[in-house]
């Protein structure tokens, strides 16, 4: 199973980085329905709202639902990389 970790980490680092170009996206002005930002809102909607749900009790104006979002994926692939390689 070593053969698959290089393509789990790619997998986990072209989403982590969907959701930096989303958080960068959301400080400008954009149309909402341009297929880009659909694609990225649709692709990474489902990871943040937990996080955003979850944080909106505790919310100062800021959404921190991206960075929570990005270390619990960091942690999530240490796992799944550490357990294939000990397969």
């Amino acid at each position: 199973m070593y053969w698959i970790t290089p393509y789990v980490r790619m997998a986990f680092e072209v989403y982590n980085w969907l959701i930096i170009i989303r958080v960068f996206m959301s400080w400008i002005p954009h149309n909402p329905y341009n297929p880009i930002f659909r694609f990225l809102y649709e692709i990474t909607e489902p990871v943040l709202a937990p996080f955003r749900r979850l944080m909106g009790k505790y919310s100062v104006g800021i959404d921190f639902s991206p960075v929570m979002a990005l270390i619990v994926l960091q942690i999530i692939e240490s796992v799944l990389l550490n357990l294939l390689r000990s397969i």
